[in-house]
């Protein structure tokens, strides 16, 4: 059975429009998933890239022409100045890796709600009322993040030397062994990659 490590920001645009497809694919492939939230803003520095911030305006410019057109050509809304972004993406994080942990609700669910709250519901992922109702709307006791805290924190900072020692840059990011993908629009590759046609 493949297994696939999916390493994303909670708070990453792209992640958002990554949308289910992954879930999709896994299971179209009888696949498994382990999702590894990582803090973005930590790990580009540590391999080559820039906080957005300090991204020269061309780049940044591209970068919103990028995320109109993939909101049209998937029909997902996304807000390109988010009331609340960049916002403190560890409590959101915890709260999936808690889950993750727990088990039993619908951990593909809770991710791209965390990330649509953010992208187009103008929703402050960082807030423990969010996250709490998110959890609870994805069939897992809403305490869970608050009880798992210290292991989840660990995990967190661990996801974060872990991505950077296997080549993650960027989010989301997909490993099928050591096959890479970076991207949600390199989901058709990994598609293909698990079906034995790349």
């Amino acid at each position: 059975m493949a297994h696939i490590d999916y390493y994303f920001a909670a708070i990453s645009p792209f992640t958002y429009l990554a949308g289910q497809r992954l879930e999709q694919i896994a299971a179209k492939h009888g696949a498994t998933i382990t999702y590894k939230p990582l803090d973005p803003m930590a790990l580009f520095p540590r391999t080559g890239g820039q906080v957005p911030k300090d991204r020269h305006p061309s780049r940044m410019d591209y970068r919103a022409q990028e995320l109109r057109r993939w909101s049209a050509v998937l029909a997902m809304p996304l807000n390109l100045k988010p009331a609340f972004w960049p916002t403190n993406a560890a409590p959101a994080s915890y709260a999936i890796i808690a889950a993750q942990k727990v088990g039993g609700g619908d951990l593909g669910g809770l991710v791209h709600a965390v990330t649509r709250a953010c992208w187009a519901e103008e929703r402050n992922v960082a807030e423990d009322e969010v996250i709490r109702d998110l959890l609870a709307a994805h069939g897992y006791d809403p305490g869970i993040a608050d009880r798992h805290m210290l292991m989840a924190a660990e995990t967190y900072a661990n996801n974060l030397e872990e991505a950077v020692a296997r080549g993650v840059f960027g989010a989301p990011f997909y490993f099928v062994g050591e096959e890479r993908f970076w991207g949600q629009d390199r989901l058709d590759h990994l598609d293909l990659h698990l079906a034995g046609k790349l």
